[in-house]
């Protein structure tokens, strides 16, 4: 029997790549084969690209109604919403994660799609009281064509925390999810499709990173490029799009420290220290990698986290008892392994886990690692994967040198009863992501990025619209009169010599 291969959407229509290249999808929990996609190319890049410019600059979209995109916007969200358990599962089919995480990411896209509905009619507008008989005023306006590549941990939620802002804007947009998991953004296409769009507005090519992903990158036709994904990747994106200069949002890695100070509550911080870690397999760009203990309340806090790890339900997220699924591929899977003995051979002592499980499917044991330096390599390099090393400090201005001292700084988390030094403490975390006695819990509603190489500029939030927009200075002169700034001349007239 003819397998179904799921189509690309391009200019309001479902097509699959003029190379007719497809790729085959497994189940990360099983290693079944799970679905077949097509295999877009740089020509089907090139395609949605002049689509959307068309719908932007010739069929009027850059000028459509901020209620009516908010109208569509609402729709996509309804629609959404009656198909959570159906995407939720996929989701969990062709990511691994359990079921549980699945599920909050689809209501949270739900909640973003009616976020931004929401703020998309809102004032934007600055006027400014200026010398002279003149008024001076700052309109804001969409950015024009987007291209956006969404990573493979959180499939759905973040394109759609992409999308809506993008949408809201009034920009036109060519999304491209990770090669590994596309499968729930193609049934959210189905229905912005439904939806009702204009052809062009919204485009989905699905392909590799070094196809599709680089043709939107250096593209003249594109004005900006969100990624989502590893530093070296955004790294190479920047580089390419300086070429045509055109705007760059960039949400990178991280190797985010969680510090628990010993007045904090024994069992809140322990609790948190593995969500931290090991939620979504600890495939999260801001996981809580690190932890910093203080010295006083290691031995205690080691045996109680140690313990807890090895309790941790690893298996196939479609089950119900399942804490923890496996990771995305074998790829990753041997990158993670890669690590624990890099670790070993660092001279870092191996306190669980550290193994591949022995079933189908890329499962790996909780894993933490302690008697780390700073300099090791599982220290200052992101993993992406459900391994934990242990720092220690002695002070509080420890702690922070610690914390600070890798090239990332995308979050952070202190754990203390004392409200003065945890917040003393946030303060000097070069992190744009922190938490007190919590960790992982952010909002649609508040900026989402990270300082030094995790990234450039911020996604949700009134911060996530401002990204798609451009501002414009209008200026408008009250007194229409001449200046007299040159003086008006009689004409020099030719004198003849008699």
């Amino acid at each position: 029997m003819s397998r179904i291969i799921e189509k690309m959407y391009v200019d309001g229509q479902w097509v699959e790549s003029q190379s007719g290249e497809v790729r085959e999808l497994v189940n990360p929990a099983t290693e079944e084969y799970l679905a077949s996609v097509t295999e877009g190319t740089i020509e089907d890049t090139k395609s949605a690209i002049e689509a959307a410019r068309r719908a932007f600059d010739e069929d009027d979209w850059a000028f459509s109604k901020a209620r009516e995109r908010a109208a569509l916007l609402l729709k996509a969200a309804d629609l959404l919403e009656q198909k959570i358990d159906e995407i939720s599962l996929l989701e969990t089919l062709n990511n691994g994660k359990p079921l549980r995480e699945s599920s909050y990411d689809v209501s949270d896209a739900v909640d973003q799609l009616r976020y931004y509905a929401g703020i998309a009619t809102k004032p934007h507008g600055q006027t400014f009281d200026v010398p002279d008989e003149m008024t001076s005023s700052v309109v804001r306006e969409p950015i024009g064509v987007v291209g956006q590549i969404i990573p493979w941990n959180y499939p759905l939620v973040m394109a759609v925390q992409k999308i809506a802002p993008a949408i809201a804007a009034g920009c036109t947009l060519v999304i491209k999810p990770a090669e590994q998991t596309p499968l729930t953004l193609i049934r959210f296409f189905e229905i912005l499709d439904q939806v009702g769009f204009p052809k062009g507005v919204v485009n989905l090519v699905l392909g590799s990173g070094k196809t599709v992903g680089a043709e939107l990158a250096r593209n003249e036709l594109v004005d900006k490029i969100a990624f989502t994904g590893g530093t070296e990747t955004g790294r190479a994106i920047m580089i390419s799009a300086a070429q045509t200069i055109k705007k760059v949002g960039l949400e990178l890695g991280g190797k985010s420290p969680n510090i628990v100070f010993a007045d904090a509550d024994f069992e809140t911080a322990v609790d948190y220290a593995l969500y931290a870690i090991y939620a979504n397999q600890g495939q999260v760009c801001s996981a809580g990698s690190r932890l910093l203990l203080e010295e006083t309340i290691y031995d205690k806090f080691v045996e109680e986290l140690v313990a807890r790890a090895e309790q941790i339900e690893v298996g196939d997220g479609t089950s119900p008892t399942t804490e923890m699924g496996p990771l995305i591929s074998e790829t990753q899977m041997n990158r993670v392994l890669h690590y624990i003995e890099l670790g070993k051979s660092e001279g870092a002592t191996l306190l669980c886990g550290g193994k591949r499980l022995d079933r189908n499917g890329y499962f790996i044991e909780p894993t933490i690692f302690t008697h780390t330096t700073p300099n090791m390599r599982i220290v200052q390099e992101e993993i992406f994967g459900p391994m934990l090393v242990i720092q220690t400090f002695k002070t509080e201005e420890e702690a922070i040198r610690l914390a600070n001292g890798t090239k990332y700084g995308l979050a952070g988390a202190v754990f203390t009863s004392d409200v003065a030094k945890a917040h003393r403490v946030i303060r000097k975390l070069r992190a744009g992501i922190t938490w007190i006695n919590t960790y992982h819990p952010t909002y649609n509603e508040a900026p989402w990025g990270g300082y030094k190489q995790s990234g450039i500029g911020r996604e949700l939030g009134t911060f996530g619209l401002e990204a798609y927009l451009e501002v414009k200075q209008i200026n408008v002169n009250l007194q229409v009169e001449p200046t007299h700034w040159f003086k008006k001349r009689q004409p020099k007239t030719n004198e003849t010599v008699s």
